[in-house]
Protein backbone atom coordinates (compact mmCIF):
# COMPACT_ATOMS: atom_id res chain seq x y z
CA UNK A 1 0.00 0.00 0.00
CA UNK A 2 1.51 3.14 -1.07
CA UNK A 3 1.18 5.92 1.69
CA UNK A 4 -0.83 8.95 0.69
CA UNK A 5 -1.53 12.34 2.38
CA UNK A 6 -3.06 15.35 1.37
CA UNK A 7 -3.48 19.13 2.13
CA UNK A 8 -6.83 20.55 1.32
CA UNK A 9 -6.84 23.86 2.24
CA UNK A 10 -9.81 26.34 1.24
CA UNK A 11 -8.74 29.50 -0.68
CA UNK A 12 -10.79 31.91 1.37
CA UNK A 13 -7.95 34.23 3.01
CA UNK A 14 -3.72 33.24 2.75
CA UNK A 15 -1.79 30.52 4.16
CA UNK A 16 -1.82 30.27 8.19
CA UNK A 17 0.88 28.78 10.22
CA UNK A 18 -1.59 25.94 11.58
CA UNK A 19 -2.55 25.50 7.82
CA UNK A 20 1.32 25.12 7.10
CA UNK A 21 2.14 22.76 9.99
CA UNK A 22 -0.82 20.48 8.82
CA UNK A 23 0.95 20.76 5.80
CA UNK A 24 4.89 20.29 6.56
CA UNK A 25 3.19 17.00 8.98
CA UNK A 26 1.42 15.24 5.93
CA UNK A 27 4.21 16.07 3.52
CA UNK A 28 6.95 14.54 6.17
CA UNK A 29 4.55 11.33 6.73
CA UNK A 30 4.37 11.27 3.05
CA UNK A 31 8.05 11.44 2.42
CA UNK A 32 9.05 9.19 5.15
CA UNK A 33 7.32 6.40 3.68
CA UNK A 34 8.18 7.10 0.01
CA UNK A 35 4.87 7.93 -0.48
CA UNK A 36 2.60 10.37 -1.98
CA UNK A 37 1.81 13.89 -1.11
CA UNK A 38 -1.55 15.52 -3.09
CA UNK A 39 -2.17 19.47 -2.57
CA UNK A 40 -6.12 19.87 -2.87
CA UNK A 41 -7.73 23.18 -2.87
CA UNK A 42 -11.10 22.97 -1.54
CA UNK A 43 -12.50 25.87 -3.28
CA UNK A 44 -16.49 24.96 -3.23
CA UNK A 45 -17.63 27.82 -1.28
CA UNK A 46 -17.80 29.91 -4.49
CA UNK A 47 -19.06 33.08 -2.00
CA UNK A 48 -15.54 33.69 -0.24
CA UNK A 49 -13.00 31.58 -2.66
CA UNK A 50 -10.89 33.60 -4.02
CA UNK A 51 -8.29 33.35 -6.66
CA UNK A 52 -5.90 35.53 -4.97
CA UNK A 53 -6.00 33.44 -1.79
CA UNK A 54 -5.48 30.39 -4.17
CA UNK A 55 -2.23 32.09 -5.36
CA UNK A 56 -1.24 32.98 -1.51
CA UNK A 57 -1.43 29.27 -1.10
CA UNK A 58 0.58 28.34 -3.86
CA UNK A 59 3.16 30.82 -3.29
CA UNK A 60 3.55 30.00 0.68
CA UNK A 61 3.71 26.18 -0.53
CA UNK A 62 6.74 27.28 -2.86
CA UNK A 63 8.46 29.42 -0.92
CA UNK A 64 8.19 26.65 1.81
CA UNK A 65 9.53 23.76 0.06
CA UNK A 66 6.68 21.68 0.13
CA UNK A 67 6.53 20.15 -3.46
CA UNK A 68 3.16 17.90 -3.98
CA UNK A 69 3.09 15.22 -6.21
CA UNK A 70 0.17 15.44 -8.33
CA UNK A 71 1.32 17.79 -12.06
CA UNK A 72 -1.35 20.32 -10.49
CA UNK A 73 -2.84 21.18 -7.57
CA UNK A 74 -6.76 19.37 -7.68
CA UNK A 75 -9.57 21.99 -7.53
CA UNK A 76 -12.92 20.86 -6.29
CA UNK A 77 -15.00 22.96 -8.45
CA UNK A 78 -13.93 20.84 -11.16
CA UNK A 79 -15.11 17.65 -9.88
CA UNK A 80 -18.91 18.60 -9.83
CA UNK A 81 -20.07 15.73 -11.70
CA UNK A 82 -18.50 13.37 -10.14
CA UNK A 83 -19.86 14.61 -6.74
CA UNK A 84 -23.22 14.65 -8.63
CA UNK A 85 -22.55 11.42 -9.37
CA UNK A 86 -22.23 9.96 -6.15
CA UNK A 87 -24.92 12.00 -4.77
CA UNK A 88 -27.34 10.17 -6.98
CA UNK A 89 -25.54 6.36 -6.23
CA UNK A 90 -26.56 7.51 -2.28
CA UNK A 91 -30.23 8.22 -3.31
CA UNK A 92 -30.58 5.51 -5.25
CA UNK A 93 -28.71 2.48 -2.40
CA UNK A 94 -30.78 4.38 -0.12
CA UNK A 95 -28.53 6.05 1.63
CA UNK A 96 -29.50 9.53 1.22
CA UNK A 97 -32.98 11.22 0.67
CA UNK A 98 -34.24 14.55 -0.22
CA UNK A 99 -35.87 17.26 1.93
CA UNK A 100 -37.58 20.13 1.45
CA UNK A 101 -38.14 21.12 5.02
CA UNK A 102 -37.94 25.07 4.96
CA UNK A 103 -35.16 26.86 6.89
CA UNK A 104 -38.26 28.51 9.24
CA UNK A 105 -39.17 24.93 10.09
CA UNK A 106 -35.65 24.33 10.88
CA UNK A 107 -35.02 27.23 13.00
CA UNK A 108 -38.59 26.72 14.86
CA UNK A 109 -37.54 22.95 15.69
CA UNK A 110 -33.66 24.60 16.43
CA UNK A 111 -35.36 27.17 19.04
CA UNK A 112 -37.56 24.26 20.89
CA UNK A 113 -34.57 22.26 21.10
CA UNK A 114 -32.34 24.78 22.55
CA UNK A 115 -35.66 26.03 24.93
CA UNK A 116 -35.81 22.36 26.40
CA UNK A 117 -31.93 21.43 26.32
CA UNK A 118 -31.63 19.47 23.87
CA UNK A 119 -28.78 19.57 20.89
CA UNK A 120 -29.82 20.81 18.15
CA UNK A 121 -30.49 18.68 15.25
CA UNK A 122 -32.33 17.23 12.43
CA UNK A 123 -35.46 14.97 13.61
CA UNK A 124 -35.55 13.28 10.28
CA UNK A 125 -39.06 14.48 9.24
CA UNK A 126 -38.33 13.67 5.63
CA UNK A 127 -36.38 10.72 6.41
CA UNK A 128 -38.88 7.60 5.38
CA UNK A 129 -41.05 10.41 3.18
CA UNK A 130 -39.76 9.70 -0.14
CA UNK A 131 -40.03 13.43 -1.32
CA UNK A 132 -39.44 13.92 -4.68
CA UNK A 133 -36.70 16.14 -5.81
CA UNK A 134 -37.73 19.91 -6.62
CA UNK A 135 -36.11 23.11 -6.70
CA UNK A 136 -36.70 23.54 -3.07
CA UNK A 137 -34.79 20.19 -1.64
CA UNK A 138 -31.73 19.17 -0.43
CA UNK A 139 -29.93 15.76 -0.05
CA UNK A 140 -29.73 14.17 3.61
CA UNK A 141 -27.42 11.80 4.06
CA UNK A 142 -29.21 9.06 6.04
CA UNK A 143 -26.76 8.35 9.22
CA UNK A 144 -27.36 5.07 10.79
CA UNK A 145 -29.26 5.31 14.11
CA UNK A 146 -27.44 2.79 16.19
CA UNK A 147 -24.11 1.70 16.75
CA UNK A 148 -21.06 3.59 17.32
CA UNK A 149 -18.57 5.42 15.05
CA UNK A 150 -14.71 4.93 16.80
CA UNK A 151 -11.93 7.14 15.48
CA UNK A 152 -8.68 5.06 16.06
CA UNK A 153 -6.55 8.60 16.00
CA UNK A 154 -3.21 8.08 15.46
CA UNK A 155 -2.47 11.70 18.16
CA UNK A 156 -5.60 11.45 20.47
CA UNK A 157 -5.96 7.59 20.80
CA UNK A 158 -9.79 6.14 20.22
CA UNK A 159 -12.60 8.45 19.80
CA UNK A 160 -15.87 6.93 20.21
CA UNK A 161 -18.64 8.97 19.06
CA UNK A 162 -22.68 7.12 19.17
CA UNK A 163 -24.62 7.91 15.87
CA UNK A 164 -27.81 8.50 17.41
CA UNK A 165 -25.65 11.79 18.58
CA UNK A 166 -25.45 12.96 14.58
CA UNK A 167 -27.97 13.85 12.87
CA UNK A 168 -28.43 13.07 8.88
CA UNK A 169 -26.40 15.81 7.38
CA UNK A 170 -27.41 17.82 4.66
CA UNK A 171 -24.62 16.42 1.42
CA UNK A 172 -26.27 18.91 -1.57
CA UNK A 173 -27.91 22.03 -1.20
CA UNK A 174 -31.27 22.95 -3.33
CA UNK A 175 -29.35 24.17 -6.18
CA UNK A 176 -27.27 20.67 -6.28
CA UNK A 177 -23.80 22.04 -5.27
CA UNK A 178 -22.00 19.61 -3.17
CA UNK A 179 -21.67 20.37 0.67
CA UNK A 180 -17.85 20.11 2.57
CA UNK A 181 -18.42 16.56 4.10
CA UNK A 182 -19.42 15.11 0.57
CA UNK A 183 -16.99 16.80 -0.96
CA UNK A 184 -14.13 15.66 1.29
CA UNK A 185 -15.17 12.17 1.51
CA UNK A 186 -15.21 11.69 -2.47
CA UNK A 187 -11.99 13.02 -2.42
CA UNK A 188 -10.40 11.31 -0.22
CA UNK A 189 -11.57 8.10 -2.13
CA UNK A 190 -10.84 8.65 -5.51
CA UNK A 191 -7.59 10.20 -4.34
CA UNK A 192 -6.91 6.63 -2.10
CA UNK A 193 -6.00 8.73 0.42
CA UNK A 194 -3.98 6.83 3.77
CA UNK A 195 -3.79 8.96 5.97
CA UNK A 196 -5.80 11.86 6.88
CA UNK A 197 -3.79 14.56 8.93
CA UNK A 198 -5.38 18.01 10.10
CA UNK A 199 -6.48 20.16 12.13
CA UNK A 200 -8.55 18.97 15.75
CA UNK A 201 -11.18 21.15 14.54
CA UNK A 202 -12.63 19.00 12.15
CA UNK A 203 -13.05 16.07 14.55
CA UNK A 204 -17.12 16.43 14.96
CA UNK A 205 -16.92 16.09 11.02
CA UNK A 206 -14.15 12.68 11.29
CA UNK A 207 -17.25 10.40 12.07
CA UNK A 208 -19.68 12.08 9.43
CA UNK A 209 -17.00 11.15 7.23
CA UNK A 210 -16.57 7.61 8.34
CA UNK A 211 -19.87 6.48 7.94
CA UNK A 212 -20.85 8.11 4.45
CA UNK A 213 -17.82 6.25 3.24
CA UNK A 214 -19.08 2.98 4.83
CA UNK A 215 -22.25 3.85 3.05
CA UNK A 216 -20.07 3.91 -0.60
CA UNK A 217 -17.84 0.58 0.98
CA UNK A 218 -14.88 2.94 0.46
CA UNK A 219 -11.56 1.63 2.83
CA UNK A 220 -11.12 4.14 5.44
CA UNK A 221 -7.63 6.22 5.68
CA UNK A 222 -5.89 6.54 9.19
CA UNK A 223 -6.68 9.71 10.61
CA UNK A 224 -3.99 12.07 12.88
CA UNK A 225 -5.94 15.22 14.34
CA UNK A 226 -3.47 17.98 15.57
CA UNK A 227 -3.92 20.48 18.12
CA UNK A 228 -4.34 23.89 17.52
CA UNK A 229 -1.79 26.80 17.46
CA UNK A 230 -2.23 29.52 20.61
CA UNK A 231 -0.88 32.78 20.98
CA UNK A 232 1.53 33.61 23.97
CA UNK A 233 -1.77 34.20 25.78
CA UNK A 234 -3.31 30.89 25.29
CA UNK A 235 -6.02 31.99 22.91
CA UNK A 236 -5.93 31.00 19.50
CA UNK A 237 -3.24 32.25 17.48
CA UNK A 238 -4.62 35.10 15.25
CA UNK A 239 -3.29 38.34 13.63
CA UNK A 240 -3.48 40.05 16.88
CA UNK A 241 -0.63 38.24 18.28
CA UNK A 242 2.03 39.38 15.64
CA UNK A 243 2.10 37.35 12.49
CA UNK A 244 0.12 34.49 11.19
CA UNK A 245 0.34 34.48 7.27
CA UNK A 246 2.93 32.27 5.95
CA UNK A 247 4.44 34.72 3.71
CA UNK A 248 4.11 37.58 6.32
CA UNK A 249 7.11 35.69 8.06
CA UNK A 250 8.99 36.08 4.37
CA UNK A 251 8.31 39.22 4.25
CA UNK A 252 9.49 39.96 7.69
CA UNK A 253 12.73 38.41 6.94
CA UNK A 254 12.44 35.01 8.06
CA UNK A 255 14.33 31.92 6.10
CA UNK A 256 12.03 29.10 5.21
CA UNK A 257 13.71 26.43 6.82
CA UNK A 258 13.89 28.41 10.33
CA UNK A 259 10.11 28.46 9.93
CA UNK A 260 9.46 24.98 9.16
CA UNK A 261 12.10 23.58 11.96
CA UNK A 262 10.25 25.94 14.19
CA UNK A 263 6.72 24.55 12.92
CA UNK A 264 7.63 21.16 13.23
CA UNK A 265 8.55 21.26 17.12
CA UNK A 266 5.13 22.67 17.58
CA UNK A 267 3.87 19.48 19.08
CA UNK A 268 6.61 16.89 17.91
CA UNK A 269 9.19 16.10 19.27
CA UNK A 270 12.43 13.71 19.10
CA UNK A 271 14.48 13.91 22.81
CA UNK A 272 15.78 17.35 23.30
CA UNK A 273 16.61 17.77 19.73
CA UNK A 274 15.85 21.72 18.67
CA UNK A 275 17.73 21.99 15.19
CA UNK A 276 16.52 19.59 12.58
CA UNK A 277 17.23 19.69 8.77
CA UNK A 278 14.74 18.51 6.02
CA UNK A 279 16.20 15.29 5.89
CA UNK A 280 16.47 14.64 9.59
CA UNK A 281 12.92 15.59 9.55
CA UNK A 282 11.75 13.30 7.17
CA UNK A 283 13.85 10.26 8.84
CA UNK A 284 13.08 11.38 12.29
CA UNK A 285 8.79 12.23 11.69
CA UNK A 286 6.39 9.78 13.68
CA UNK A 287 2.89 10.57 14.27
CA UNK A 288 2.99 8.46 17.32
CA UNK A 289 5.56 11.23 18.69
CA UNK A 290 2.80 14.26 18.11
CA UNK A 291 1.96 15.66 21.43
CA UNK A 292 -2.07 15.62 21.56
CA UNK A 293 -1.89 19.16 24.00
CA UNK A 294 -1.94 22.50 21.71
CA UNK A 295 1.09 24.14 21.74
CA UNK A 296 2.05 28.10 22.02
CA UNK A 297 3.53 30.33 18.97
CA UNK A 298 7.06 32.07 20.64
CA UNK A 299 7.90 34.69 18.44
CA UNK A 300 10.97 35.06 20.42
CA UNK A 301 11.86 31.27 19.79
CA UNK A 302 11.56 31.61 15.84
CA UNK A 303 13.35 34.44 15.77
CA UNK A 304 16.05 32.56 17.60
CA UNK A 305 15.86 29.70 15.22
CA UNK A 306 16.28 32.10 12.41
CA UNK A 307 19.41 33.97 13.41
CA UNK A 308 20.72 30.41 14.25
CA UNK A 309 20.31 29.63 10.36
CA UNK A 310 21.89 32.68 9.47
CA UNK A 311 24.95 31.77 11.55
CA UNK A 312 25.61 28.19 10.13
CA UNK A 313 23.37 27.73 6.36
CA UNK A 314 25.87 27.79 3.65
CA UNK A 315 25.80 31.26 2.53
CA UNK A 316 24.79 30.67 -0.50
CA UNK A 317 21.06 29.25 0.45
CA UNK A 318 20.67 32.55 2.00
CA UNK A 319 21.58 34.40 -1.17
CA UNK A 320 18.77 34.08 -3.04
CA UNK A 321 16.13 35.22 -0.29
CA UNK A 322 18.60 38.28 0.51
CA UNK A 323 18.42 38.90 -3.28
CA UNK A 324 14.65 39.20 -2.46
CA UNK A 325 14.92 41.26 0.23
CA UNK A 326 17.18 44.18 -1.07
CA UNK A 327 14.63 43.69 -4.02
CA UNK A 328 12.06 45.02 -1.46
CA UNK A 329 14.11 48.45 -1.01
CA UNK A 330 14.96 49.21 -4.29
CA UNK A 331 18.09 47.46 -4.88
CA UNK A 332 18.13 45.00 -7.85
CA UNK A 333 21.56 42.59 -6.70
CA UNK A 334 20.83 40.41 -9.90
CA UNK A 335 21.86 43.39 -12.13
CA UNK A 336 24.26 44.89 -9.88
CA UNK A 337 27.10 42.54 -9.11
CA UNK A 338 29.14 45.09 -7.64
CA UNK A 339 29.10 43.12 -3.95
CA UNK A 340 30.28 39.65 -3.84
CA UNK A 341 26.46 38.12 -2.00
CA UNK A 342 28.25 35.43 -0.55
CA UNK A 343 30.91 37.37 1.60
CA UNK A 344 28.12 39.72 2.42
CA UNK A 345 26.10 37.47 3.98
CA UNK A 346 29.35 35.97 6.13
CA UNK A 347 29.69 39.68 6.84
CA UNK A 348 26.15 40.68 8.26
CA UNK A 349 24.69 37.22 9.47
CA UNK A 350 26.32 37.51 12.90
CA UNK A 351 25.19 41.07 14.03
CA UNK A 352 21.63 40.69 11.77
CA UNK A 353 18.43 38.21 13.15
CA UNK A 354 16.20 38.88 10.13
CA UNK A 355 16.57 39.21 6.29
CA UNK A 356 15.24 42.46 6.56
CA UNK A 357 17.58 43.59 8.82
CA UNK A 358 20.52 42.46 6.99
CA UNK A 359 19.13 44.26 3.31
CA UNK A 360 18.41 46.94 5.46
CA UNK A 361 22.38 47.25 6.98
CA UNK A 362 23.55 46.07 3.66
CA UNK A 363 21.89 49.24 2.00
CA UNK A 364 25.02 51.76 1.72
CA UNK A 365 27.05 48.80 -0.10
CA UNK A 366 24.55 49.62 -2.75
CA UNK A 367 23.38 53.48 -3.04
CA UNK A 368 24.81 55.98 -1.72
CA UNK A 369 23.91 57.77 1.93
CA UNK A 370 22.40 61.07 1.68
CA UNK A 371 23.69 62.25 5.12
CA UNK A 372 25.75 61.04 7.94
CA UNK A 373 24.29 59.62 11.41
CA UNK A 374 24.53 62.74 13.08
CA UNK A 375 26.00 60.80 16.33
CA UNK A 376 28.26 59.26 14.98
CA UNK A 377 29.94 61.63 12.63
CA UNK A 378 29.73 64.15 15.62
CA UNK A 379 32.31 61.40 17.33
CA UNK A 380 34.77 60.50 14.58
CA UNK A 381 35.14 63.61 12.23
CA UNK A 382 37.00 65.62 14.93
CA UNK A 383 39.85 68.23 13.77
CA UNK A 384 41.93 66.74 12.10
CA UNK A 385 40.54 63.71 10.99
CA UNK A 386 40.31 65.27 7.01
CA UNK A 387 44.18 64.59 7.54
CA UNK A 388 43.49 60.82 8.59
CA UNK A 389 40.78 60.24 5.73
CA UNK A 390 43.48 62.40 3.06
CA UNK A 391 46.54 60.01 4.07
CA UNK A 392 43.59 56.99 4.00
CA UNK A 393 42.79 57.77 0.43
CA UNK A 394 46.48 58.36 -0.69
CA UNK A 395 47.55 54.86 0.18
CA UNK A 396 43.89 52.86 -0.56
CA UNK A 397 44.68 54.77 -3.83
CA UNK A 398 48.30 53.03 -3.89
CA UNK A 399 47.13 49.77 -3.17
CA UNK A 400 47.28 47.09 -5.90
CA UNK A 401 45.89 44.38 -4.18
CA UNK A 402 42.21 45.37 -2.89
CA UNK A 403 41.59 42.47 -0.72
CA UNK A 404 40.89 42.52 3.69
CA UNK A 405 44.30 41.64 4.58
CA UNK A 406 46.16 44.80 2.15
CA UNK A 407 43.36 46.42 3.56
CA UNK A 408 43.86 45.96 7.23
CA UNK A 409 47.56 46.74 6.88
CA UNK A 410 46.73 49.93 5.89
CA UNK A 411 44.64 51.02 8.23
CA UNK A 412 47.30 50.09 10.73
CA UNK A 413 50.30 51.78 8.85
CA UNK A 414 48.44 54.74 8.72
CA UNK A 415 47.49 54.53 12.22
CA UNK A 416 51.26 53.71 13.47
CA UNK A 417 52.60 56.58 11.39
CA UNK A 418 49.97 59.13 12.34
CA UNK A 419 50.68 57.90 15.74
CA UNK A 420 47.14 57.31 16.50
CA UNK A 421 45.76 54.48 18.19
CA UNK A 422 43.66 52.41 15.87
CA UNK A 423 40.41 53.64 16.71
CA UNK A 424 41.42 57.09 16.02
CA UNK A 425 41.82 56.08 12.15
CA UNK A 426 39.14 53.06 11.48
CA UNK A 427 36.44 55.02 13.14
CA UNK A 428 36.52 58.06 10.87
CA UNK A 429 36.90 55.94 7.63
CA UNK A 430 34.23 53.67 8.80
CA UNK A 431 31.99 56.86 9.13
CA UNK A 432 33.00 58.54 5.74
CA UNK A 433 32.40 54.98 3.78
CA UNK A 434 29.57 53.80 5.13
CA UNK A 435 27.80 57.15 6.54
CA UNK A 436 27.23 55.53 10.36
CA UNK A 437 29.64 53.73 13.40
CA UNK A 438 28.26 50.73 12.67
CA UNK A 439 29.38 48.30 9.91
CA UNK A 440 31.30 44.77 9.98
CA UNK A 441 34.89 44.88 10.44
CA UNK A 442 36.38 47.77 8.78
CA UNK A 443 38.39 45.71 6.17
CA UNK A 444 35.76 43.46 5.20
CA UNK A 445 33.50 46.32 4.53
CA UNK A 446 36.16 48.05 2.48
CA UNK A 447 36.54 44.72 0.46
CA UNK A 448 33.06 43.92 0.13
CA UNK A 449 32.52 48.42 -1.12
CA UNK A 450 35.83 48.57 -3.48
CA UNK A 451 37.81 50.69 -5.02
CA UNK A 452 35.78 53.05 -6.42
CA UNK A 453 33.41 53.41 -3.75
CA UNK A 454 35.79 54.01 -0.88
CA UNK A 455 37.82 56.95 -2.54
CA UNK A 456 34.81 58.48 -3.42
CA UNK A 457 33.43 58.39 -0.38
CA UNK A 458 36.76 59.22 1.54
CA UNK A 459 36.40 62.22 -1.15
CA UNK A 460 33.23 63.15 0.23
CA UNK A 461 34.12 63.17 4.01
CA UNK A 462 36.86 65.16 2.93
CA UNK A 463 35.23 67.51 1.88
CA UNK A 464 32.54 67.88 4.35
CA UNK A 465 34.72 67.73 7.35
CA UNK A 466 36.99 70.86 6.04
CA UNK A 467 33.39 72.76 4.39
Amino acid sequence: MTVTTRFAPSPTGYLHVGGARTALFSWLYARKHQGEFILRIEDTDLERSTQESVQAILDGMEWLGLNYDNEKPIFQTHRFDRYKEVIGQLIEQGHAYYCDCSKEELETLREQQMAAKEKPRYNGKCRDANKPKSDKTVVRFKTPIDGAITIADLVKGDITVANKELDDLVIARTDGSPTYNLTVVVDDMDMKITHVIRGDDHINNTPRQINILKALNASLPQYAHLPMILGSDGARLSKRHGAVSVMQFRDEGYLPQALLNYLVRLGWSHGDQEIFSIQEMIELFDLNNVNGAASAFNMEKLLWLNHHYLMHSDPAEIVPHLIWHLGAIGIDANTDKSVDLIELVKAQRERCKTLVEMASASRYFYQEFESYEEKSAKKAFVEGSENVLAELKTAFAQLENWEKEALHDVVKNTAEKLELGLGKVAQPLRVATCGSGVSPSIDITLALLGREKTLARLQRAIEHIGA
